[in-house]
């Protein structure tokens, strides 16, 4: 049967409390104030002295789990104006060009990921220059000091990669606008740190479910099977996140992708098992669900596709390639809803595309958790996730 989320419990601070063990709501809603914190930690151990100060040949950013986002983010904003290429690595091997010329940064929120501290030392070992951020007492710290490098402590309190996204990436991206790589400086980082604010102010657990943004998306998203689909680079990252923060965190199975390369894939499913069509072809729509089923009778209802469709904020003038970009889009959500899919759409807020991309993240982060918590799940805690550390630990 299809989960079923309760829509009561969304609004119950007592049942909010007991679910949510390690408070994720509320290192969620830190994020504005992560951000803030991580500028001065960033200044403090001297980040201007990335590199060298010098522009690098390359740069190669190693992050992973929970983390991973970050390495996503960098190549997102670099690849539009960035003087060198900026590629991503998750472990090792380290590609055989990398040298005393590049920049590697490895990221990791307990400085002990097997695959950032690996990759760290193997860049350290061919003399490339270093950057790492993460726990300050921890073998990647002593890896970066070693090698003369900059680390960027991500101060206390910080327990899961998930929910201090905003500590893990802010030092990253001012290290890259200060090397001329992306144009996201400080201003940029404390309009973030706004629009991250904003969020959870809408988003807070006291806010009713009839006007949370968080909790309405959870409860579309419910009893559905979800694809989550960018509608361009910025949203495709976004996406990424969302389909992660829903698996890990709601344990709800999603895939993501991204315009225009994943509209075929993402419209052929629209005919099939998990569709209003019952896999008979997209024909009449068919969008709500037989009243008269008895699931006792019938058996029960099969979980139905659902789509998330995450929107840019709309440009003021369209050029030619973005007026067909819209095109597509607006292609893809009226096949969706002929379809019978249960379609969702979160449409970005203006501004620099960090302060777009970080409003996305947040709802769709606070969606993923309310998820889990109307369905009576801990949203920090698997038992699954436990078992196979505990079968995979040497």
């Amino acid at each position: 049967m299809a989960p079923l989320l309760d829509e009561a419990l969304l609004n119950d601070p007592d049942h909010i409390v007991k679910c949510d063990s390690r408070q994720t709501l509320l290192a969620l809603a830190t994020a504005g104030a992560q951000v803030r914190q991580a500028i001065t930690l960033s200044h403090e151990a001297g980040i201007e002295r990335v590199g060298g100060g010098d522009l690098p040949r390359s740069v190669l950013v190693a992050s992973l789990g929970g983390s991973a986002v970050v390495a996503d983010v960098l190549e997102l904003l670099a690849e539009p104006g960035s003087p060198v290429p900026v590629s991503v690595r998750r472990n090792l091997p380290l590609p055989g060009w990398v040298g005393p010329l590049d920049l590697v940064v490895a990221v990791s929120l307990s400085g002990r990921a097997p695959g950032p501290l690996a990759v760290a030392a193997e860049a350290a070992r061919r003399g490339a220059s270093l950057l790492t951020v993460g726990a300050a007492d921890s073998p990647l710290a002593d890896v970066c000091a070693r090698a003369r490098g900059v680390h960027i402590d991500v101060g206390h309190g910080r327990t899961s990669s998930r929910t201090a996204l905003w500590s893990l990436l802010t030092p990253v991206v001012l290290a890259a606008d200060e090397l001329g790589l992306i144009e996201a400086g400080e201003s940029a980082l404390f309009d973030t740190a706004d629009r991250l604010d904003q969020h959870a102010e809408a988003c807070r657990p006291t806010s009713e479910s009839f006007v949370n943004p968080a909790k309405i998306l959870a409860m579309q998203l419910a009893e559905t099977i979800p694809v989550v689909l960018g509608d361009g680079p910025l949203n495709g990252v976004a996406a990424w996140r969302a389909a992660s923060m829903l698996a890990r965190t709601a344990r709800i199975p999603a895939t993501s992708g991204e315009l225009p390369d994943a509209a075929s894939q993402i419209v052929a499913s629209f005919d099939g098992p998990f569709t209003a069509g019952g896999g008979r072809g997209i024909g009449v729509r068919q969008s709500a669900h037989d009243i008269f089923a008895d699931p006792f009778l019938d058996g029960p209802a099969q979980p139905r596709l659902g789509l998330l469709l995450l929107r840019d904020a709309p440009p003021t003038t369209l050029t030619r390639e973005q007026a067909d970009a819209e095109a597509l889009t607006d292609a893809v959500l009226q096949t969706a809803y002929d379809a019978g899919v249960r379609v969702s759409i979160v449409v970005a807020e203006p501004g620099h595309p960090l302060v777009r991309l970080a409003g996305q993240i947040a709802q769709t982060d606070f969606a993923a958790t309310y998820l889990a918590i109307g369905l009576g799940l801990d949203p920090a805690v698997s038992p699954h996730v436990a078992d196979l550390r505990d079968r995979t630990r040497g």
